[in-house]
Order: C-alpha cells, then sequence, then structure tokens
C-alpha cells in the first residue's frame, strides 16, 4: 500500500491547460523582479503584473506545490525554479527551424530561445539558393537531410516556417523521424497522430483580432458623452 502511495505522488499531475498558458507569463515577470533584486512578491503584486486575479494566482501556484507565506508572499527565486521545473525549462529541448525565409531566419538567429532552453541547431529549406548558405551561425541545409539529422541528434522541437502547402508533409516527415512537438506558423491545421503535441501561430489570424479591438476603440471614441442630468 505504501509503494502503491508513493508511486501515486510520484506520478505527474496534470495542469489545466489555462493554467499551463500562464505560467510562462508568471515566469517572465518573476524574471524581471529578479533582475531588480526583488526577492519576495505577493500573489496580489503578481496579479497586477500578470493582468490576472490574485484568486487564479494562487490557485495557478497551488499546482506547483507551492502556497507562499501569509504576509510575505512568495519567494521568486524558488518559484522561478519551480515554474521552470514544471514547464521542463531545466532540460534543453533541441530545435530545428523549416524554411529559411525572413520568418524562419528571425526565429533562428533570435538568441532568447536558446536562454529559454530551447536552442537551435539546425535550419532546412528546399530553396538550393538558400541552401548552404549562413543563418546566424548556422549553415542552412538541404531538407533532404532533415529526417536524418533529426534522428541522430535527437531533436524534440520543430518549428514550421513554410507555406501551407508544405506544411503537412514537413510536419509528417518530422513525426515519422521522431520529433513529438511542433511550432506551426503556416497558416493551416495540421493533421497529427495521437501524442504530437502542435502550437499554432497564426500571424494573419492576431492581425485580424487586433484589427477587432482597433474597431471596438474607434467605435468608443465616437460615441458621444452623456450628460448627467
Amino acid at each position: 500500500m505504501v509503494a502503491s502511495n508513493n508511486a501515486a505522488s510520484a506520478r505527474r499531475r496534470r495542469i489545466p491547460s489555462a493554467a499551463v498558458n500562464r505560467l510562462p507569463v508568471y515566469l517572465q515577470i518573476l524574471t524581471d523582479l529578479q533582475l531588480t533584486e526583488t526577492s519576495q512578491v505577493s500573489s496580489d503584486q503578481l496579479a497586477a503584473l500578470a493582468n490576472v486575479n490574485a484568486a487564479k494566482v494562487r490557485k495557478d501556484l497551488s499546482y506547483l506545490g507551492t502556497y507562499g507565506t501569509r504576509g510575505v508572499g512568495y519567494e521568486v527565486a524558488f518559484l522561478i525554479y519551480q515554474i521552470k521545473r514544471e514547464l521542463g525549462l531545466l532540460t534543453e529541448w533541441k530545435t530545428i527551424v523549416v524554411g529559411a525565409g525572413n520568418l524562419g531566419s528571425a526565429i533562428t538567429v533570435n538568441g532568447g530561445f536558446a536562454s529559454r532552453g530551447f536552442p537551435v541547431v539546425a535550419i532546412f529549406d528546399v530553396d538550393p539558393r538558400k541552401v548552404g548558405t549562413c543563418v546566424g551561425e548556422l549553415t542552412v541545409r538541404n531538407l533532404d537531410e532533415m529526417c536524418d539529422f533529426v534522428r541522430v541528434n535527437g531533436v524534440h522541437i520543430g518549428v514550421l516556417a513554410v507555406p501551407s502547402t508544405a506544411a503537412q508533409s514537413v510536419a509528417d516527415d518530422l513525426i515519422a523521424a521522431g520529433v513529438g512537438s511542433l511550432l506551426n506558423f503556416a497558416p493551416v491545421v495540421l493533421t497529427t497522430t495521437k501524442g504530437v503535441t502542435v502550437r499554432n501561430v497564426d500571424l494573419g489570424v492576431e492581425l485580424q483580432i487586433l484589427g477587432y479591438h482597433e474597431q471596438l476603440r474607434g467605435q468608443a471614441s465616437l460615441q458621444p458623452n452623456r450628460i448627467s442630468v
């Protein structure tokens, strides 16, 4: 019975997706606070900086097994460690970029990925004019080499910065080679096997959402001021 309980406690708890989505936000805020030599932070302070309510912050952090100290708050350094541990950021996850256009090149040379535990170890393209050229410190490889490179180097994450017409084929090849997570910038919904995680970043959709909010802002500015009587 004791062994069973130990096994159950060792099993990682599943955190709700909404809470997982907020953890990187907290992590960035805490990292910034640490740079200012802030050692303690309250749930109210963290909530205000993250633009959520304090009860939600406390609930999210409770999934990490931390509850803070009444009247003191949370220790910033330890909370950073706990969030990194939960997000898997205590391990480096080798990442490759497929597509050496403007977007793929910008992603590749972004040093912020490596510092957060996602070193970009290779970039691939099908265009012979780009193969062999340099993007940052990496040489663009031929797409034909991608699957072998993934298998030999134990790549974990693939970033798709390719046209929508090529995205599914590239995704299929990456999954077959053993990649378990994809960051997809192509404006297309990918079909993947069970167990593969896909995060979609459609810049066009994000701009359309911003357009909606700009329209609301414009409409609000045209509303006549109400006169109190």
